[in-house]
């Protein structure tokens, strides 16, 4: 019988590295000998009220009514900045547990995903679980795998219009949010199927409710109360609520891809037993890249994940401290012969990621 493409994947430590155990005593010692926590503390949530703030206070400037059309429509796009840093800043660090000690002061501020449109249950599940495990893995991390007119997998059929999508990508970057809303239903019938192999858990009923109100209420508070109050047409609603989405989806997006399909980030697939040859830690060495990390305006807003290695190594830490442990997890790194794919800039990586996007598109 032919096993299924949802099967669970095992890493295998054949060469008996320590590397793991060595780094994780390396980045201890840091916060040991520097008396600081792992989490966000004060400064996560200057951040968060910032971020917020430009989201909401929008928001809100637009429902006063006090502004020119043009104008709202540039509210509109310091919306989805807002939108973009929240996902990045706030909702990522809580929903991973590392926005605070306190596990209802991460529980409130995850859930200011359904300000974006998204599902906590379904985050959890696909970026925590999925993507976090099992890292440019075909099939089970889903951010690379069955792309609507993308390829950004090697187990995925090249098609013809593969070999133009390094020039339509990053107009579909742009509809990630706004696919929040019908995307979210879809993983039901998905990790149910995944269920069968002991991959996830099927979704539970309880989430499900949980997912129509949140959409219902999502859906009163972006659509009908701005229509309502502002008595707006339904076209001048769809333009902000598009501009929006679009601003925020393509920051999110691009950010994301920058980490996984650039050069140098591989894309190993299991053998015939699900078996990857390698520690999960190596493992993703070998598939993440950094970049730009040394722009400092950039990292802040991006949440840090331009240290996107240090994140899949230390997902329960913070990202205010990638900065400070990233020398760590290079020299470790190096000290073990373990490639740190660092892009130079994030012009680097864009540039790397659109290379791979053509490479992608044509072999």
């Amino acid at each position: 019988m032919k096993p299924s493409k949802y099967a669970r994947v095992k890493f295998l430590n054949k060469d008996k590295s320590i590397f793991f155990s060595v780094l994780r005593h390396n980045v201890d010692a840091y916060f040991h000998d520097n008396q600081i926590s792992k989490t966000g503390g004060q400064t996560i949530l200057i951040k968060a009220a910032c971020m917020l703030t430009l989201y909401i206070g929008s928001f809100l400037l637009i429902l006063t009514d006090q502004f020119s059309d043009l104008q709202m429509l540039g509210l509109t796009v310091l919306m989805g900045i807002g939108v973009a840093g929240v996902g990045m800043s706030v909702m990522h660090d809580a929903i991973h547990g590392s926005f605070s000690e306190y596990t209802w002061i991460n529980k409130l501020f995850g859930a200011s995903l359904y300000l974006l449109g998204g599902n906590v249950y379904n985050w959890e599940i696909q970026h925590n679980r999925l993507h976090h495990t099992y890292t440019n893995i075909h099939d089970v991390d889903e951010d690379i795998t069955g792309k609507f007119l993308l390829r950004l997998s090697c187990g995925d059929k090249l098609k013809a219009i593969h070999r133009f999508q390094h020039i339509y990508a990053f107009f579909l970057y742009s509809l990630m949010t706004i696919s929040f809303l019908w995307k979210d239903f879809k993983e039901i019938s998905l990790y149910n199927q995944m269920s069968k192999t002991g991959l996830v858990k099927s979704f539970p009923r309880k989430e499900i409710i949980f997912l129509i109100v949140g959409k219902f209420a999502y859906i009163l508070f972006i659509a009908v109360l701005p229509i309502y109050l502002l008595e707006l047409s339904f076209g001048q609603w769809i333009v902000g609520f598009l501009t929006m989405h679009c601003v925020a989806g393509l920051i999110l997006s691009t950010i994301f891809q920058l980490a996984h399909v650039v050069e140098g980030a591989s894309q190993p697939s299991p053998d015939e037993k699900g078996t990857i040859e390698n520690t999960w830690a190596i493992h993703q060495l070998n598939t993440t890249s950094n970049f730009a990390s040394r722009n400092y305006a950039l990292s802040w807003y991006i949440g840090g994940l331009d240290y996107q290695i240090e994140h899949h190594l230390f997902p329960h830490i913070s990202h205010i401290h990638y900065r400070a442990i990233s020398p760590i997890v290079r020299s470790t790194a190096l000290e073990f012969n373990i490639p740190y794919n660092d892009k130079a800039s994030f012009a680097n990586g864009l540039d790397s990621h659109i290379r791979m996007l053509k490479y992608l598109g044509n072999n």
